[in-house]
């Protein structure tokens, strides 16, 4: 009588040498992301400096503004998905080993670009588990209200208005928690079970007495550090805002490009993008989303490793992980496409 390893079809065989494979280089790539993201840091830190300091003594020094000067700011614009794709890691706890210094790096981090660390992490948290849910699809035309209003409420987002949101939700945290909480229902729609589910999340969180006390301290250290650098800059104050500007516009163009026009059973509810060779880098492989929410506990490293292999359905992957995955477009020409507007219909069900 043969075994059963004798009987076993070849491509059974071939699917666990590719797992193996596979686990194999996460495996590797899971030692490199520590000292991947501490020099990161330091990339974001320097940035954050200049932007901050170096460059308001740079004007003073020199006696005024140049376009040299200015063009400066461009690197620090650059760096900014860097910046970000951090603060994310720190949220899915893959930024340092130790979860104390991994939250406090984070929140360091969090509190120089003036976003709320944990208003983030939890709007993040609940974008992974509600993804493309009637809470989590703003490109969808819901048909609620005039229409102009509809598509200006998309453009104001997309050019920088999400950005201004994170500014702004700490102060949600020196209400009272009774106008917090119908801050909250007004702005989250109830929609279906999800959607009532996500409401209450959002009224507890917003209603914790920690969580209220951390927004309001790093909210006031980033008023603080910003304060000191429009002090800097003095009469040069408008250079400070476009850095702010261009940051923020950026991080809200990012923000739901993955997700633009994608259907509800589409893998992951995300797509993974093409970029030049060398630019995953510089985008901490953003642009491989769908790989991200297939497999949210990896760090960003290990993300590139599984863009070809076989799409076997991982354990912690909410979605049909089965399907075959969709051509990937260019990065930019995904991102530019967002500025086609509301989606009539897209992601429901």
């Amino acid at each position: 009588m043969e075994s059963t390893s004798a009987v076993r079809p070849q491509p059974a065989r071939a699917s666990a040498q590719a797992a193996a494979k596979r686990a194999a280089q996460v495996a590797a790539r899971r030692q490199l992301d520590v000292r991947a993201n501490l020099v990161l840091t330091g990339v974001a830190a320097l940035a954050l400096a200049y932007q901050l300091i170096g460059l308001p003594l740079l004007l003073r020094a020199t006696g005024g503004m140049s376009f040299v000067l200015l063009a400066t700011l461009v690197p620090v614009v650059l760096v900014t998905p860097i910046h970000w794709g951090l603060i994310h890691e720190g949220i899915h706890g893959q930024l340092l080993r130790s979860r104390r210094a991994n939250e406090t790096v984070a929140r360091l981090l969090a509190i120089g670009l003036a976003m709320p660390f944990d208003a983030v992490r939890f709007g993040h948290l609940m974008h992974h588990r509600f993804t493309r849910e009637a809470f989590d699809r703003p490109d969808v035309d819901d048909a609620r209200g005039p229409r102009w209003l509809r598509r200006l409420s998309w453009y104001a987002r997309l050019l920088g208005g999400l950005y201004v949101a994170e500014l702004l939700a700490p102060l949600l945290a020196f209400v009272p928690v009774r106008m917090a909480c119908a801050v909250i229902e007004r702005g989250v729609a109830a929609q279906g079970d999800e959607g009532r589910q996500v409401q209450k999340l959002f009224a507890n969180h917003v209603q914790d007495p920690a969580k209220r006390r951390r927004a309001r301290r790093d909210w006031l250290c980033s008023l603080a550090l910003y304060a000191l650098a429009f002090a800097l800059y003095a009469k040069a104050w408008p250079v400070l805002l476009l850095a702010m500007y261009l940051r923020g516009l950026w991080l809200s163009l990012a923000d739901n490009l993955p997700h633009y026009g994608v259907a509800m059973n589409e893998p992951g509810r995300a797509r993974d993008f093409r970029v030049p060779r060398g630019l995953g880098l510089l985008l901490m492989n953003h642009h491989l989303h769908r790989q991200h929410h297939l497999h949210p506990t990896l760090p960003w490293v290990a993300l590139p490793a599984l863009v070809d292999a076989p799409v076997d359905a991982p354990v912690d992957a909410p979605f049909d992980a089965a399907m075959p995955s969709p051509k990937r477009e260019p990065y930019w020409r995904a991102a530019l496409r967002q500025f086609r507007g509301l989606q009539p219909g897209v992601g429901v069900r």
